[in-house]
């Protein structure tokens, strides 16, 4: 129950599929990752709470790091594989991976029934009431909330009934547990660890069952002492743990939804106008380090190897995601795709794309997760492995990547609208009419990325990205309705477009989106050519510092120290120019250094696996002279 579901955009994201390109390979990459973990590792600890299994040795693949059996937080990723394999199955119909999910769900069930019926969790009840004692403890509730959740998601997008009882029974047990809990010391246990997304969960619960108590639940982990202050417009996040405010900025999202309550959009209004508005960001999106916010425009002093974790990012793009479908402005959408190519992309699943094979059956070099991107000089991203770690970070990578059809498509009325560039297809009801859109980069099926795949007749590097979408028509061969799409922050001119070959006006419809209304008939192509070029940008307190970007992508040089380079940061291609531009059908974007004192390559961040890089370097704006030998 959404109570506000005809008062905002209504997001595509359940009717949209994958076509080939980036954002599907590493789908699949994630599927393939979900598949090679065994059910028994995944569930060790919650068997062992249940007391349904022991051992007296180490069992083979079982799971360390934060999953061990050691860990305070043991058996939290099981509840993000479930989320994650819920989502590529409602994207795919993948019958494996919803077999082993369904059997992921059956023995949790199993053991929430050894538990007694209400406590479904891989770790002991007393650490939920050592809390109440105010005794610290590496966030149970954080546990509970991911397991939950991918129960509850197994639901939403798998239909296993089996797991919405689960958690309805779990619900049982938390109503009961926070029923003598006084507001002051709710917030001291806010305070002391992280709930998680406790509070959306409960709103998500609700907009389900329609249960009261799931409502009352939702209010009783709001989060005042946060909340009071950003309604006051206080900036209280400065040097504050980030992921212990946005999951809790994603509740009240949430619960605004399910509600109405306007102070809970003023919450998180005022939240995106402290934490992005005002504070600024660094060139790839994100806006902490060392886990916690960066000072309002204060960024230099914080580059270093701990920028930009990856659950950062990816609960900053839902935080996004909710803004964008409420107000329709296209800012949201660049935030999104900034994060989506220089974060996500950067930080995960990462293959290399070697141009010949030593021997036969060599396989590429792969990175699955760094905890952060480093952005200091000299920087190498560390990359976690597949059972050693499962930082929480593990948990947000399989989430992520499984949820790459979000954001891309939405309807109003009798609108279409296309907020991302990414090859993929979906449907909706216009009036009576079943309308499809799909949408292919370039002359070709290509990737914006590597800005397409052009025809081979073509001599120079394309200086535009351009998507093509086709309309589809299920019954009728025509619909009238209006397709909008976003004009990127990085379109350096006026897009242009064209319907069946043939150029067609557009109007800017206010909110940063190009406008064509028209009758549509069954099959119409229409192409939208994005001008792009290199740009620099800035950190906010030290202008001569820059990224260098080639449209949406944050390029990185690869060096191990500062260097300082010459030019004018208003015209890079006196800096930087294409290097090793073209592989068979495909354009690269690659660059290297001219006129300077030292010759660097750049290649994407999201390119970039084992090699040291350097995003950052101070320009000083003249023309380099050698000095005299």
């Amino acid at each position: 129950m959404d109570v506000l579901q005809n008062k905002m955009l209504r997001p595509l994201a359940g009717q949209t599929r994958l076509l080939e390109g980036e954002a599907k390979k590493r789908m699949e990459r994630d599927r393939a990752y979900l598949l090679r973990l065994k059910p028994e590792n995944l569930l060790f600890s919650h068997y062992f709470e249940a007391g349904l299994k022991s051992y007296s040795h180490k069992p083979e693949g079982i799971h360390w790091g934060w999953d061990s059996p050691t860990s305070e937080i043991r058996g939290t990723f099981t509840g993000r594989w479930l989320s994650a394999a819920a989502r590529i199955y409602a994207q795919t119909n993948d019958s494996v991976i919803r077999q082993r999910a369904d059997d992921v769900v059956s023995e949790i069930g199993r053991c929430q029934e050894e538990n007694g019926g209400r406590w479904a969790f891989p770790i002991p009840e007393k650490y939920l009431y050592w809390l109440k004692r105010k005794k610290n403890i590496w966030a149970p509730q954080y546990v509970c909330h991911k397991n939950m959740m991918g129960l509850l998601d197994m639901y939403r997008f798998a239909g296993n009934d089996q797991a919405l009882e689960i958690v309805e029974k779990c619900a049982d047990w938390f109503y009961e547990y926070t029923q003598d809990i006084s507001r002051e010391l709710m917030d001291e246990m806010m305070e002391m660890q992280e709930t998680g997304g406790m509070m959306m969960f409960w709103a998500d619960l609700y907009a389900v069952t329609e249960n009261p108590r799931h409502l009352e639940l939702m209010h009783r982990y709001e989060r005042p002492l946060l909340y009071e202050p950003l309604l006051r417009g206080e900036d209280v996040l400065t040097n504050m743990h980030v992921n212990m405010t946005v999951p809790e900025i994603l509740g009240a999202a949430r619960a605004y939804e399910v509600t109405g309550e306007e102070r809970f959009r003023r919450i998180v209004e005022n939240y995106w106008t402290l934490a992005v508005d005002q504070r600024g960001y660094f060139a790839t999106g994100g806006q902490s380090s060392g886990e916690v916010w960066t000072p309002p425009g204060t960024f230099s002093p914080r580059l270093g190897s701990m920028t930009q974790e990856h659950c950062v990012v990816y609960h900053m793009m839902q935080l996004a995601e909710f803004l964008f479908r409420w107000t329709g402005d296209k800012k949201y959408g660049d935030y999104y795709e900034r994060n989506l190519l220089n974060g996500i992309f950067a930080q995960g699943f990462w293959e290399s794309h070697p141009v010949f094979q030593k021997n036969e059956g060599t396989r590429p070099e792969t990175g699955l997760i760094t905890y952060y991107l480093p952005l200091g000089a000299g920087s190498k991203k560390q990359w976690g492995s597949e059972t050693e770690d499962f930082w929480c970070c593990h948990g947000s990578l399989v989430q992520a990547n499984a949820m790459l059809n979000q954001g891309i498509y939405y309807q109003d009325e009798n609108t279409l609208l296309v907020s991302q560039f990414i090859p993929s297809e979906t449907w909706c009801m216009i009036g009576d009419q079943k309308v499809g859109l799909s949408q292919i980069m370039g002359n070709e099926a290509g990737d914006i990325l590597r800005l397409g795949t052009e025809a081979y007749t073509r001599f120079t590097r394309p200086t535009q990205a351009e998507t093509v979408l086709t309309i589809h028509m299920e019954s009728r061969t025509w619909a009238e309705f209006v397709l909008n799409v976003r004009i990127p922050e990085w379109v350096c001119a006026r897009p242009e477009s064209t319907v069946n070959g043939q150029p067609v006006r557009w109007c800017e419809d206010g909110h940063g989106f190009a406008r064509i209304h028209r009758k549509w008939q069954d099959q119409d192509v229409v192409r939208i050519r994005l001008p792009k070029r290199l740009s620099c940008a800035s950190l906010p307190d030290r202008p001569d510092t820059v990224a260098f970007m080639d449209g949406p992508v944050v390029l990185a040089g690869l060096c191990s120290h500062e260097h300082m380079l010459y030019g004018d940061i208003n015209h890079p291609e006196t800096i930087l120019t294409v290097d090793d531009e073209r592989h068979w059908g495909a354009w690269n974007n690659n660059f290297r250094t001219i006129n300077q004192p030292i010759g660097l390559k750049f290649k994407p961040l999201y390119d970039i696996g084992n090699e040291t890089y350097t995003v950052y370097f101070q320009v000083r704006e003249e023309n380099y002279t050698p000095s005299a030998s």
